[in-house]
């Protein structure tokens, strides 16, 4: 009964960070520009019923804005985290290719590794020109090693097992090998690596957005947000910075609790506890 009820507290997780990450998500997306509007009537006021999160020094409505600073955050994480991994699947393949080959991405690997990892991120989104693009692409080409690493070792892994001998000694080809045999067994991998590589994804684009290298300040993103507060913090205007960085917290909290429960439910190790 004990390993029955784990497994489904780990199906409750899922359901219960997907609903609420969707219902971040679709709020965003139903807010409409009138509710981002300036309101000199209703400047500079705290949490109420009328405005929960409060409101900033034009008026803005901060719960309309932190929804759509989340839904923004949100699409580039999506972006980002789902290049990183493409990037991770191909250099994991071409490891498998050949020793040279794969003594080039292990050097790839250990070189974005030794960089720090904030740096470089500024380093490539200011060269891409800043911007949404220039975000999406500074993520994406900085999130991949360590996910790289994993798939590789999975790779190995599968290299060395009978059947893979069995195919090559029946003349399939590396394609055929790494179609049938490797992509397969690296395909939970790569989908939990997906979603855990999503909570760093945002939060490092938060980050050199809060400092000015990230996305342009027309847009109401969450750094962007945390920001602008910075300044009113002094006059007792806490609202405007704690609410938007507890939202982000929160959907960060989320996506780390989704890949973790996916990853029990999927990875068979996990999977024989909660059976």
């Amino acid at each position: 009964m004990l390993k029955v009820s784990l497994r489904q507290r780990t199906i409750a997780a899922i359901i219960i960070s997907f609903l609420l990450l969707l219902g971040m998500v679709l709020s965003g997306l139903w807010i409409g520009d009138e509710k981002l509007g300036i309101s000199p009537e209703a400047m500079n006021e705290g949490p109420s019923l009328s405005h929960l999160f409060g409101t900033d020094w034009l008026g803005r409505d901060m719960l309309a804005r932190t929804f759509k600073g989340l839904t923004l955050s949100f699409g580039v994480g999506i972006l980002a985290a789902f290049s990183s991994t493409m990037i991770a699947l191909i250099f994991s393949l071409l490891a498998s290719w050949n020793e040279t080959i794969d003594r080039i991405v292990t050097g790839l690997i250990d070189l974005f590794l030794s960089v720090p990892h904030i740096v470089l991120l500024l380093l490539i989104s200011f060269a891409m020109g800043g911007g949404f693009k220039g975000v999406v692409i500074g993520l994406a080409l900085t999130h991949w090693p360590s996910l790289t690493r994993v798939l590789r070792a999975e790779m190995l892994q599968v290299k060395t097992a009978e059947y893979v001998g069995v195919s090559r000694k029946l003349g399939k080809s590396r394609l055929w090998i790494a179609r049938h045999h490797i992509l397969p067994h690296l395909l939970p991998q790569l989908f939990i690596g997906f979603i855990l590589l999503f909570p760093h994804a945002i939060l490092h684009e938060a980050a050199i957005t809060f400092l000015g290298f990230g996305l342009p300040s027309e847009q109401p993103a969450i750094g962007i947000i945390l920001s602008e507060s910075m300044r009113y913090l002094s006059i007792g205007m806490w609202w405007l910075a704690v609410f938007p960085g507890l939202s982000l917290l929160l959907m960060v909290a989320l996506f780390d609790m989704l890949g973790q429960s996916l990853r029990k439910w999927i990875d068979p190790f996990h999977g024989q506890k909660g059976v």
